[in-house]
Order: C-alpha cells, then sequence, then structure tokens
C-alpha cells in the first residue's frame, strides 16, 4: 500500500521504500552470532577479510526493544490443482554502525518452496510505500501464501482477520521475502539514541538499508547464486530503482527483474503548481466516472487520454488569464466526470484529488475512495464547508489486515515479537526527510541507469484505473519521456481497480500472470 506522503500538497498526493545514508556506513548481521561484518561504506561490500569486529556491549533498555530469534516452520499450502510444501521464517536483519553497535532490528518474512535447486530457484523481495507501509499489504492482499479478502464484504473494520490460502501465490514460481522497512510492521529502532531514528527515515537511508537487508538475506540463506527480483508497492516506485541501483554497485547483487506495483516515481508533476498534475489525474477521474455506470478498461479511455495529453494541456497553459479557454476546459471536465458545471467553472476545470473525492458525489453526501475512487462512503460531515472526511477505500482495511498479519506470524509462523504491529504507521510518515534543495524525489534518474548497467533486466509496471493516489496516467506520461532502450524493457499494464487493484480477481490473476511470465523469461 500504499502511502502516505508529506510533500507541498499534501492532501494531494500522499504516499501507500547503497551507502548507507546514515551518520557513518551501516552493515548488517543477524544475531546471535558474535562475528560481525565490516561496516561498508560507500562503493564496498561488507564482509571483508580484516574487517569483523565485536558488537559493542549495549544498554539493556536496547536490548529489550530487540526481535525474538528467527523462527522457521514447515507449512503446506493446499490450492486447486496442486500442493505446495514450504519452510516460512520469520525473523528479522539486525543492522549495525560503524562502531559495531546495533541500529535497528529490520523483520522479514519468507516463503522458501521444498524441494527446489536453490542456485537457480528463484527469490523476490518485496516491500511496499507509505513511507510507513509494512508489507503486509503485498503479501496478505496479493503474493503471499495466503490471502485476506481487501474488497466487498472484506472492505469493512470488522471484517473477518481470517486469511485463506491464496490461489493466487507467486510462490509456485518464486521464493518470496517481505520486507518491513524500519517502523513499520515489527522492525524497529533498537539503539537508544533519537539520531539512529533519523538515519532510517530519511530516503536515501531508507534504500542503503534495504538494499543492506537484501543482501545480507541472500548471504544468510545462501542464495546469492539464485536468479533475483524486486517488486515494490506505492512509493516503492521511489524505492524500487534505487534499490536495485544501490544493489548493482555497492553490494555486487545483480537483479533479473523489477516489478512495481501502483507506483509513484516523480514527485514533481504532483507538487506545488505543477500543470502537469492535473493531466495526470483527469483519466482516473473520468475512469470513476464510467465505472458508476458499468465496467471500464483502459481502452475506454483513449478518448480522455487524447484529450488529456492535448486539447486540455493546451488550455491549462494558457492560463486562467483566458477566460474561454478555462471556460472551455471547465465545462468540458464537467461533462466527462459528471460534476455539477457551476462547481467546475468555480475551481476552473482544475479539481485535485481532495477536491474530486469531495464533489463527484455530494449530492449524496457521499466521499470517493483516494485509494480506489470506485469506492464511496458517507461523508461525516456533509454540511461542512471544509472537507473532513478520510479516505473510505483504504481506512477500513487497517484493522482487519492488522489482525491478519498477527495472528499469521503468531500462530502460523510461531514468532511473537513485542510491542504493536504497524501496518500503516503514520509517524513514520510525518518524521520523514525527503531531501533538501528544490528537486523533489524522484527514480527515473536510477531506472535509466539500472536498465543502461545491465541489458538483461526487464520491468513491469502496473497500475489500477481507480487509483486516485498514484493516478496511472501520470506513470504512463513519465515513461513515455524516456529514451527507447527504457520504454523498450518496461512493460506497462493497467488493471480495473484501485491502489491495491489486486483486490479483484481478475486484476489479482491478470497481475500474477504477468509476474509469472517476467520471473520465468
Amino acid at each position: 500500500m500504499s502511502m502516505s506522503l508529506p510533500m507541498q500538497r499534501r492532501a494531494g498526493l500522499v504516499l501507500a521504500v547503497v551507502a548507507f545514508a546514515l551518520a557513518g556506513p551501516a552493515r548488517a548481521d543477524d544475531p546471535p552470532q558474535p562475528h560481525n561484518e565490516a561496516a561498508a561504506p560507500a562503493g564496498q561490500k561488507a564482509g571483508r577479510a580484516g574487517n569483523a569486529q565485536k558488537p559493542a556491549q549495549t544498554s539493556p533498555a536496547a536490548s529489550d526493544r530487540r526481535l525474538p530469534d528467527d523462527s522457521t516452520t514447515k507449512q503446506t499450502l493446499d490450492l486447486p490443482g496442486r500442493t505446495l510444501n514450504f519452510a516460512a521464517t520469520a525473523g528479522s536483519i539486525r543492522v549495525f554502525n560503524e562502531k559495531g553497535e546495533p541500529l535497528a532490528d529490520i523483520a522479514t518474512t519468507s516463503y522458501e518452496l521444498d524441494g527446489a535447486d536453490r542456485a537457480t530457484r528463484p527469490v523476490t523481495f518485496l516491500f511496499n510505500g507509505g513511507p510507513g507501509a509494512s508489507s503486509a499489504w503485498l503479501q496478505f492482499g496479493a503474493v503471499g501464501p495466503w490471502r485476506l479478502p481487501l474488497e466487498g464484504e472484506g472492505l469493512s473494520p470488522s471484517a473477518s482477520p481470517e486469511v485463506k490460502p491464496n490461489a493466487e501465490t507467486w510462490l509456485d514460481f518464486t521464493d518470496l521475502v517481505f520486507i518491513d522497512p524500519v517502523g513499520t510492521g515489527y522492525s524497529r529502532v533498537i539503539a537508544s539514541e533519537e539520531d539512529a531514528r533519523k538515519r532510517f527515515y530519511s530516503v536515501d537511508g531508507d534504500v542503503n538499508s534495504i538494499a543492506l537487508v537484501i543482501r545480507r538475506w541472500l548471504e544468510k540463506h545462501n542464495r546469492l547464486t539464485s536468479p533475483k527480483f524486486v517488486a515494490g508497492e506505492s512509493y516503492g516506485g521511489i524505492r524500487g530503482p534505487k534499490v536495485v541501483r544501490q544493489l548493482q554497485i555497492q553490494h555486487g547483487v545483480g537483479v533479473r527483474g523489477l516489478i512495481l506495483v501502483s507506483p509513484l516515481l516523480d514527485f514533481r508533476e504532483f507538487s506545488g503548481t505543477s500543470l502537469l498534475q492535473y493531466v495526470a489525474t483527469l483519466p482516473s477521474y473520468v475512469a470513476v466516472a464510467r465505472e458508476a455506470k458499468g465496467p471500464v478498461k483502459r481502452a475506454d479511455l483513449a478518448d480522455v487520454e487524447a484529450y488529456a495529453n492535448g486539447e486540455f494541456l493546451a488550455d491549462l497553459v494558457k492560463g486562467e488569464a483566458d477566460k474561454e479557454a478555462t471556460n472551455r476546459l471547465a465545462d468540458k471536465v464537467a461533462e466527462l466526470t459528471g460534476i455539477d458545471q457551476a462547481v467546475s467553472r468555480r475551481l476552473s476545470g482544475r479539481f485535485d484529488v481532495g477536491e474530486f473525492r469531495r464533489e463527484f458525489d455530494r449530492k449524496n453526501g457521499m466521499v470517493t475512495g483516494r485509494y480506489d475512487g470506485s469506492v464511496r462512503g458517507l461523508d461525516p460531515y456533509p454540511d461542512s464547508s471544509g472537507s473532513r472526511f478520510g479516505d473510505p477505500s483504504g481506512d477500513a482495511l487497517q484493522a482487519p489486515l492488522t489482525s491478519a498479519a498477527v495472528d499469521v506470524l503468531t500462530r502460523k509462523l510461531n514468532w511473537r515479537p513485542d510491542g504493536s504491529y504497524e501496518v500503516l504507521n503514520g509517524s513514520v510518515e510525518h518524521s520523514w526527510d525527503f531531501g533538501g534543495g528544490i528537486n523533489p524525489p524522484q527514480s527515473l534518474s536510477e531506472l535509466r541507469q539500472i536498465l543502461a548497467t545491465d541489458t538483461k533486466l526487464n520491468v513491469l509496471v502496473a497500475h489500477g484505473l481507480f487509483d486516485l493516489a498514484t493516478p496511472y496516467f501520470g506513470t504512463k506520461r513519465a515513461l513515455d519521456q524516456q529514451p527507447a532502450f527504457v520504454t523498450s524493457r518496461v512493460k506497462f499494464v493497467v488493471y480495473p481497480g484501485g491502489h491495491m487493484f489486486y483486490s479483484r480477481d481478475g486484476s489479482r490473476q491478470a497481475l500474477r500472470g504477468e509476474a509469472e511470465a517476467l520471473i520465468r523469461e
């Protein structure tokens, strides 16, 4: 999932993760082994001879925050037409600073199929976004051995958190490792200094820690020779290419493929006064309006995409000083979305996401979802002049998903950390350092670099039609600006559904098929 993020237009786009950007270099190890890898400065792989050192003694307070030892259990999954036997390991990778002092325990949940040749068996590392989202969304929504329904009756805080065998699990064709960045799931800072937390809550520090965990997991499980893949959702679109780049140049780990689910690749089009934000969201607004009358596919929006890239953009550029162009634009937007013409003219046809969600079905006292605009819920303050509502397509999922994740980890996998499981931690987002200067985060540069560096690497990008958090057309326009060596190796697909489009059976099945094709290629 999913995301949340503090940019200039905070209500508009909230996103639902190397030389380790800490005060000093960092390394990872797995407790309780006494030896340590050397700190891994930029451009240097950890674990070289002569650099090992004994971990420093830590305070009882730090020890109390540590996660328990790994737990590995044998599991059997009965699915239509097949039975999967696999080992499930719930545990963590510990990250240290250059002095050998523990900084954080980063939780991972891995599933490895029995009887496979580890040298040739693919392994895929998955994370969600936020910043502040755990990997539970991908694990229990689409990819893992067990799935929790996330639509229909499942779209309720009081829905049953009981998971079911997932017929669309990717475990048939790849082993799976789900990573919870610091502050999500059970992952936590274990150092007592507040400074340590800041080191992980940043674009670079986050990427570096995830890349380090991936390399360390491969070493720990003797999987360095396995074909490797990375998958990220939402803010994972920023993390994904950057993590792959770090693995390539800092950790000596090559990645065969990258899968991005509902990604954001560039914040620059979704902040401040950028006109492109309106171009990016218009097709999704119209998709929501048309879905209210019947099923919609991307092909049904060809006219809207052409209008958004053409006359709509041209009229936007003319500005509100051109009354004729502004009224023409506003009236066309009203016609396409069904929103009252007077409202559209008042906003000059420029609806940010919050305004569209409030106005689309306001006459019935309903607001649309941000993660999924096809979902509607009651406006708790329909008579308010301001917007005071949550997200009916996302808020309802946090309770059952949290309970499901805790139940699987503790009951099925026999791993029982103390503390609370954070499925979507708002404090991480609020504390996040998106970097200074005038350039918001983007990963298009790294996407170019990883594809230029490795001509065998391919990318799958998948979006939902009704996603108002990371609208598909924004990604499409960004990819269209890339050179041919990028566009020829990036497959772009759009499915019915929202940010978590995989909650729909058909879309989840289609995503699985595309992922399998990429991994088996």
